[in-house]
Parts: structure tokens; sequence; C-alpha cells
């Protein structure tokens, strides 16, 4: 059965009413019978689809404005009659959602004796709470779409936030079945919370507990619940006597226990804001330390403790002993400069340019003593150009070799004449 309702008219000298301002519920009963009539809410665009096929039903609805907590009158009975599906395929029935860890599987019953297959399509709970027609607002669930099998998984349309209308419908060739009832799925309500993961580390009169909130891998999890956990302990006896606490953080201390005892325990996480208890681990069993600590961990713990300390020794006298030679060797050098820079003492600091005296250098000339019995003009003037060509061909000279020579040749002049 369909139904659609327009808000009542408002008052022209009130203020206009939001159409989203009211809720309806509805009364609904057999014609011919005299059962009890069943509430329900509904909205303004609403399937009721639990309802006998080819039966008289008869209805009527009253609207609530929300704001002001105000109830309307009841709008006049309509009467009809249900029919049933003329193609011979009958609605998927026995529609269930179950969620585990914001996983949600959808399941129904395939009672058909021929080969069809199965879509799911999932409506945005938003479009139900208006007037407009959202019949083109239901979308297939990725990976539900013409499946033989009974089951989807919807998990990927879900979030945390929100509520969902989730349906399934068969078909076998042109025939189309009718939807089967639409479920409500809202994440954080109907979702499951499984068991935490839990390590325990055992010491001296306690047990240190780690925990990991159950679906840790799914995000959705963080943002629909806070959870706190509680612990239940035991000692591992013939008669044990059950302890509670509480955890308000995945990391927790039991303390005050016997040493070098055999312990059990078990985690829950309650997300107290839906009063929504979780699975329990699995039982974890361990045994507390002893107070009292062993002479082989007293040897250990000693020995360890020399070796440090000795490590730490060798290498605070080793980092002193470097910096005592580098010290020595830039302060303190032990070779001494040559006695030409040490004689000049802080001048050689202050002065890097230093000028000295040009040491003395004697004057020679060369005397040449020649006899010759004979000389001729012209070898004379070939012994010049000969020594001339010489002085020419020299890369360097000096002025005392020169005036040297300069003597000579006159003294040789003389004698030749």
């Amino acid at each position: 059965m369909k139904v659609n309702i327009s808000p009542p008219e408002a008052n022209s000298k009130k203020k206009m009413w939001a159409q989203h301002s009211f809720s309806y519920n509805a009364v609904i009963w057999k014609k011919s019978s005299n059962a009890e009539p069943k509430n329900r809410a509904i909205y303004p665009r609403d399937i009721i689809d639990d309802l006998e096929p080819e039966t008289a039903y008869c209805m009527k609805v009253q609207a609530r404005l929300i704001s002001e907590a105000k109830r309307g009158y009841f709008s006049p009975e309509q009467c009809i009659n249900t029919t049933r599906a003329s193609n011979g395929l009958p609605c998927p029935t026995n529609v269930t959602v179950h969620a585990l860890n914001m996983k949600f599987l959808l399941n129904w019953d395939n009672h058909y004796n021929k080969n069809v297959s199965f879509n799911v399509q999932y409506l945005s709970g938003f479009y139900k709470q208006f007037y407009e027609d959202y019949s083109n607002k239901w979308y297939i669930v990725a990976g539900c779409e013409n499946i033989s099998h009974t089951q989807c998984d919807f998990s990927s349309n879900v979030g945390a936030s929100g509520n969902y209308y989730i349906r399934v419908n068969a078909t076998n060739g042109y025939n189309r079945s009718c939807s089967s009832k639409e479920i409500k799925v809202d994440p954080c309500v109907i979702n499951e919370i499984g068991p935490p993961s839990v390590k325990v580390n055992s010491g001296p009169s306690l047990l240190r507990i780690q925990i990991t909130c159950p679906g840790e891998e799914n995000k959705s999890m963080s943002e629909c619940y806070e959870f706190t956990y509680r612990i239940q302990y035991w000692e591992n006896s013939s008669k044990p006597e059950v302890e509670n606490e509480v955890a308000q953080q995945p990391f927790h201390t039991i303390s005050n226990l016997m040493p070098s005892r055999a312990y059990c325990l078990k985690v829950q996480a309650f997300a107290r804001a839906y009063n929504k208890s979780g699975q329990f681990s699995n039982v974890i069993c361990t045994e507390t330390l002893s107070d009292q600590m062993s002479p082989l961990v007293v040897l250990t713990t000693f020995l360890i403790a020399v070796v440090v300390v000795l490590v730490v020794a060798v290498v605070t006298i080793s980092g002193i002993y470097l910096s005592y030679k580098k010290i020595i060797y830039v302060f303190f050098p032990s070779c001494k400069p040559p006695s030409n820079i040490e004689s000049f003492g802080g001048q050689l600091f202050s002065n890097l340019y230093i000028s000295t005296s040009e040491e003395p250098a004697e004057k020679c000339c060369i005397i040449e003593n020649t006899i010759q019995e004979e000389a001729n003009p012209t070898d004379f003037k070939n012994y010049s150009n000969s020594k001339q060509s010489s002085r020419d061909s020299g890369n360097y000279s000096n002025d005392d070799d020169t005036s040297g020579s300069k003597v000579s040749e006159e003294t040789l002049e003389q004698e030749i004449v």
C-alpha cells in the first residue's frame, strides 16, 4: 500500500509551517475483521508493505507538530483492497540485516522454483522526510546487481551518520517481482560490537593489559562509539571468584594481586551512549611474577650495570685525553721555529711584510794579460763584434759584470796599441 500525505494547511494569520515540521501516525486495520488497529509512524511518502494480499484495509492519519508537540485531528478514513502480483513472481521475503563491527550483510530467502536474479537497492533516509517523490532516488548497491545468491554486502554504501532503507526484488527474464519489505538501517543502532583484542603482560603482583577496540580497521566504529571496557578476572583455581574492573583507556593495570599466582581474564567493550555491550574476548591466563628478585636476576643486573659504567668511563677518559692532545698540539707545539724567524719575536706577527737588507756583493773585474806580437785592426774589430754578440745573447746580466768587461776591453785596446 502506497501512502501520500499532504501537510495541513496553515492559517494565513499564523506563521507558515515548514514541511518537515510534521510527523505522522497512521492507524491501520482490516475492514472485515475485529482485530485491534495497529499504530505506526509513517513518512509523507511511504509504502506499507507488511499487509496481506487481496485483503481490504482501512486507515486514518494524524499529524503532529514537532516544534510545539501538538497533535492534530485524524484524517477521514480511507479503505483499499490489496492485490497480488500478476506476473507470478512474489516479493522476496524474510529480508534481514546482520551487522558486526560496521560490516553490513543483507540476507533473504529464495523461494522461487525458477532461475531468478536479484537486485538490491538502497535509499538515504533523508529523502523520506520530504513530500517530493523519491522513487528515482533508489540506487543499486555496488556488487549486488543481477546476482544469483541471496546475500549482499552493502557496507560501502553505509556511513556512520544518518539512516538508510534497503529492499530487494527478483527478476526472471522480462518478469519482475514487487520489491521486498523495506528494511530501515540505522548503522550505529543495529550494529553489533565484536570482541576486542587483548594483550597481557605480567609483573610483580600485577597484570598490565593492552586493549585494541573492536573493528579498529573500520573508521566508522570510532565515529559511532566511544568505548569503555569491562574486565573480568579471576584466580585460576578450583573455586574462582570473579572480579570486575572498568577501564576508561586502552591501557589498564590490575594491581594488588597475589605474587606467583595464575590469573585469567576476558574483556568486553561497552558503548555508553547507545547502552550497547559487545562480545567478550577470548580468555587469557598468565602468572604474576614474584615480589622478590631471584639471585640470577640480581647478578645479571649487577653485571650489566658494571659493563655500562666501564664503557662510560672508557669513553669519557678517551675524550678527555684526545682533547688534551689537541690543546697541547695547537697552543704548546713541541717543535721550535728557525732562529731567523724566532729573532723577530712579536714583529713577525705585527708586520707580515718584512724588509730585508741586501747582502753585500763583491765587485770583480777580469783582467786578461794577453801578449800578442802583432795585431791587425780587422781582427780587433772582429773580436769586438764577437764580444758584443756574446753580451747581447745572454738573458741576464748585472751592472758589475758589465763594468768589469768594459775595463777589460779598455786594457786590451791599450795593449794592442
